[in-house]
């Protein structure tokens, strides 16, 4: 396997675009915007000058990784003679399946159709191809750059080869591969999702303060970041979205999301990307400065 496609130049397509880069692989990176993709390098390209400043890789791997890249704003012609293709569009079914769809149509039978979905279902993806063996789950962890674990999903119709050789993959760039089944929110976001809305929940029933909240987690708990700042870093539209589908998966109370992340995501408050949630960040992309509205 050499040649990797990889839909989407955000967030997660650089990220997952730049990894496999760095490990020697040819990378087609699509996406339908031409801007999108230059903000896409550009993030790449700054990811790649912190490890230089930090001595983990030399001017000669951020070159090298860079020259590994392509970009087209064409599905077809991205996806010519890849060996894998990773979709990293934004968390919605609809697009996700005429994504896939045409993929299908667009690769060679042989194609291994992986999506970074962090909550829809793949066997619902792999139903929209004729190959729904060959799809699977690779979730990334934001930043992909840094963060160990590829949670992989298998559908319903994965095949054990396709699974080994995924698994295996994502060995060769470093990661931590873990299997799991394909149910709503998977582990990872099954897990969290309902934390994080457990901690708006508090905060929504003045239980205690945003700060406060995320103090007691990260000092009583030893998580490395609060949860209503780690709401903040995923984005709260992605959380609510993941929690929808859970709720919608499950039909269990448990997973409805909270009032409060309904509202401020109609309101377009939705974290770090905005520039406010729980904290604002007009000044610092750091969550140093609580918003107004939670003062």
């Amino acid at each position: 396997m050499k040649n990797i496609a990889v839909i989407g130049a955000g967030t997660m397509g650089n990220g997952i675009a730049h990894t496999f880069a760095q490990s020697g692989f040819k990378v087609q990176l699509i996406d339908i915007s031409e801007a999108s993709l230059k903000r896409g390098m550009d993030t790449i390209a700054k990811n790649l000058d912190r490890m230089v400043a930090k001595d983990r890789i030399t001017e000669s791997d951020k070159t090298e990784t860079l020259s590994n890249i392509t970009t087209f704003t064409n599905i077809d012609s991205g996806v010519k003679n890849a060996d894998l293709v990773v979709e990293a569009a934004t968390e919605n079914l609809d697009l996700k399946l005429k994504i896939f769809k045409q993929l299908d149509e667009a690769c060679g039978k042989d194609t291994i159709l992986a999506t970074n979905t962090s909550s829809i279902s793949i066997t619902q993806i792999g139903a929209a191809t004729s190959r729904p063996d060959k799809v699977i789950g690779m979730h990334f962890m934001n930043p992909v750059p840094i963060m160990k674990l590829v949670e992989i999903i298998r559908g319903y119709n994965t095949s054990d080869e396709v699974t080994k050789t995924i698994m295996e993959l994502s060995k060769t760039l470093g990661k931590t591969p873990t299997e799991v089944n394909d149910y709503p929110g998977f582990v990872a976001n099954r897990i969290l999702m309902p934390m994080l809305n457990e901690s708006i929940e508090t905060l929504y029933n003045g239980v205690a303060g945003v700060e406060e909240i995320d103090t007691v987690m990260k000092l009583g708990m030893a998580h490395p970041m609060g949860p209503l700042q780690l709401a903040d870093f995923i984005g709260l539209d992605v959380c609510l979205s993941i929690l929808n589908v859970m709720y919608d998966g499950f039909k269990n109370p448990k997973y409805a999301p909270c009032p409060l992340l309904v509202n401020m995501v109609n309101a377009g408050k939705l974290g770090v990307k905005s520039g406010e949630g729980f904290y604002d960040y007009s000044e610092s992309r750091k969550a140093e400065k609580v918003s107004k509205q939670f003062i």
